[in-house]
C-alpha cells in the first residue's frame, strides 16, 4: 500500500514522503479499512515534530481518524460487531496511520457512517466533533442559556464547539483573528463575534453579557487567550482547555479561581478511547442524531493527495484553512 511516512522528526513539508509499504496487521480485535480519506489534525503535525504529549518514533505513518470501508475483521470482533461486514462504510480513529491506503483500527473505534455522510466529511468529523461534544456535554456541563465563549473558531475543533453549544441552547461568542474567520464563525451559529486579533478580549466578552461573563470557555488556543478568559468568567464558571495552538503553555493563577469559584479541566478527547470507550459511543450517537436532523454542519476547506500530506499540515500550523482538511489517498474524492 502507498502511505505518507514520516521519516524523520521535524518541519513536516520536509520529513513527509509517500512510500510503498506492507499492509499493517489484522491483530486481534482490528478492522482493516480501505482508507478513502484521511483527516488533517493540529496533533498530526505535532507528532511529526516531535512535540506530541505521545511520542512516536521515525519512520511512521501518521493520522489519526479515516473514513472508509470494512475490507476484513479479526475473528474475535464479528460476534461482538456483527454490523461491520466487509464493505460497510465507516468512520474510525486510530493511534496513528491513517495517511495511507489501509489502517487497521480497534473494532471499539470504528463507527458506522449515518446515512446520507460521505466519507470526506467523515474523515473531518470524529476528533473534532468528538472532542467538543466531550467537552462541552459533559466535561463542561454546558447548560441551555448559559454563555459560551468559543476561541479559535474558525478553526477545526472551533467550528465544531460553535454548532454543539448552539444544539445544547447556549448563547455563543466566537473569537478569530479577521473578518474572514469570523464571517465562518456567524456561518455556522455563533450569536457574536470578537477579533481577537483587534479587540480586547476580556473587555468585549464582560461588554456582550452586561459584565457577568461567561460560564463556559472553550479553549484550543491557549497563550494570552487563557488569562482573558479567567478574567471574564462569570461566577461558578468552567474553562476547558483543549490544546494550545498558540504554541504557548499558560500558568493558572489559582487566586482567580478562588475568587469567583471557578474550574479549569482539562479535555484530552483521546484518552477516552481507553478510558471509557462507551461514554465516547454515546457521544457519537448524540451528533450522529444532530448530523441527521441538520443540525450540525461540517465544513471541509481543502483537500490534498497523500504526496502533500506534509503541506496540508503547514496550512493547518499556519492558521490558514478555515475549517477542517481531507487528505485524499486516492487524489480524489471517493
Amino acid at each position: 500500500m502507498r502511505a505518507a511516512v514520516c521519516q524523520a522528526l521535524g518541519d513536516p513539508g520536509e520529513v513527509l514522503a509517500v512510500r510503498d509499504l506492507p499492509p499493517p496487521p489484522l491483530g486481534e480485535t482490528g478492522v482493516r479499512l480501505a482508507v478513502k480519506a484521511a483527516g488533517v489534525n493540529f496533533a498530526d503535525g505535532l507528532l511529526c515534530r516531535g512535540k506530541y504529549q505521545e511520542k512516536a518514533e521515525p519512520p511512521f505513518v501518521p493520522g489519526f481518524e479515516v473514513a472508509g470501508t470494512v475490507l476484513e475483521v479479526a475473528p474475535g470482533v464479528a460476534a461482538r460487531r456483527p454490523e461491520l461486514t466487509p464493505g460497510r462504510r465507516v468512520l474510525a480513529v486510530l493511534d496513528r496511520g491513517g495517511y495511507a491506503e489501509q489502517a487497521v483500527a480497534a473494532a471499539d473505534d470504528v463507527q458506522v457512517l449515518p446515512e446520507g455522510m460521505d466519507f470526506v466529511t467523515a474523515a473531518g468529523f470524529p476528533i473534532a466533533y468528538g472532542t467538543a461534544h466531550l467537552a462541552l456535554a459533559d466535561r463542561g456541563r454546558l447548560a441551555a442559556g448559559e454563555v459560551l465563549v468559543v476561541h479559535g473558531a474558525a478553526g477545526g475543533v472551533g467550528l465544531c464547539a460553535v454548532e454543539c453549544g448552539k444544539a445544547l441552547g447556549a448563547e455563543v461568542i466566537a473569537t478569530a483573528g479577521g473578518p474572514d474567520k469570523l464571517a465562518a464563525a456567524l456561518e455556522h451559529g455563533a450569536d457574536h463575534v470578537i477579533d481577537a486579533r483587534e479587540e480586547d478580549v476580556r473587555e468585549r466578552v464582560r461588554a456582550l453579557t452586561g459584565g457577568r461573563g461567561a460560564d463556559v470557555v472553550f479553549d484550543p488556543v491557549g497563550g494570552p487567550l487563557f488569562e482573558a478568559s479567567l478574567r471574564s468568567m462569570a461566577p461558578d464558571g468552567r474553562l476547558l482547555t483543549i490544546g494550545f495552538a498558540s504554541g504557548e503553555v499558560p500558568k493558572v493563577a489559582a487566586n482567580y479561581l478562588l475568587v469567583k469559584n471557578l474550574t479549569v479541566t482539562g479535555v484530552y478527547w483521546g484518552a477516552y478511547r481507553r478510558l471509557d470507550p462507551a461514554r465516547l459511543a454515546a457521544s457519537f450517537r448524540q451528533l450522529f442524531d444532530w448530523y441527521r436532523a441538520g443540525r450540525l454542519h461540517p465544513r471541509i476547506a481543502a483537500t490534498f493527495p497523500l504526496a502533500e500530506a506534509g503541506t496540508a499540515l503547514n496550512e493547518l500550523a499556519a492558521r490558514r484553512i478555515v475549517g477542517k482538511a481531507v487528505i485524499l489517498p486516492d487524489g480524489e474524492p471517493a
